[in-house]
């Protein structure tokens, strides 16, 4: 629920999912930036470990599905692959896979890391605490409750969300969700629309928790967002997403 610590935030946040997925090569320096160039209020990426401790920037536990050619497939893992060979990999017009540092310096607004991997956790809270200034712009969120619970103990200070793929969920979270959420401390709560009610998200809202509804893929689901009081909502093509949103503003307003 909503602490000190929590980001001051209001409104409904476009946020840019790996990027701008469906117009540049995903979770790469270029995609984020044709992102924030297209006015998104946020961005989301995932963060994984390599096999030499580099908090690097990719969705994948392997690179099979972004290389672009055979070169950088059949690797295996990234988590048995240095930095320095996955470097190499060409995930989309000559991109790279970057790393969380260089993520952060390229950067300027919101930003929801995604956690992919329990192990990653001591080195991602390494980065962020030798860079105090970002903190107050990033939320880590997770599927993995462990995730989260490992960075209310190493990083304390940098909000929490827990992400689903539908409410309840039962067989992820036998305790129940809400169990969840209070134990990790969390700000945040983002639910695949399967389960979604309105009566569901105003008693999330009302325990004091951000909600979010995912992923946004028509001007439909970002206007139902919009009117349930949703944070925001993640969208491979911010660009559309930014024209849903003034129009969906419009009709409200009406």
């Amino acid at each position: 629920m909503t602490t000190e610590s929590t980001p001051v935030r209001a409104g409904y946040h476009v946020v840019g999912h790996r990027g701008a997925k469906d117009l540049s090569p995903e979770n790469t320096i270029e995609s984020f930036r044709l992102a924030e160039e297209i006015g998104v209020h946020e961005l989301e990426f995932d963060v994984r470990l390599s096999a030499d401790g580099v908090p690097i920037v990719l969705h994948d536990a392997t690179l099979d599905r972004t290389a672009v050619d055979a070169s950088g497939r059949g690797l295996g893992p990234v988590a048995e692959l240095p930095y320095e060979r996955i470097r190499t990999v060409d995930v989309g017009e000559g991109r790279h896979v970057p790393t969380l540092t260089e993520v952060l310096d390229a950067t300027t607004v919101f930003l929801q890391v995604e956690i992919k991997a329990v192990d990653a956790c001591e080195a991602i809270a390494a980065v962020i605490v030798d860079r105090p200034q970002d903190a107050a712009r990033i939320r880590f969120t997770s599927f993995l409750p462990e995730a989260l619970r490992r960075m209310l103990a190493l990083a304390p200070h940098v909000s929490r969300g827990l992400i689903t793929h539908r409410y309840p969920d039962a067989e992820r979270h036998p305790d129940g969700i809400e169990q969840v959420l209070a134990e990790v401390e969390a700000d945040a709560f983002y639910c695949g629309w399967e389960g979604l009610t309105d009566g569901l998200v105003a008693r999330i809202r009302a325990a004091g928790y951000e909600m979010g509804g995912w992923p946004v893929r028509t001007f439909e689901e970002l206007r139902r967002g919009l009117a349930l009081g949703f944070g925001g909502g993640t969208v491979d093509d911010p660009r559309a997403a930014m024209d849903w949103l003034s129009r969906a503003r419009a009709e409200l307003a009406r």
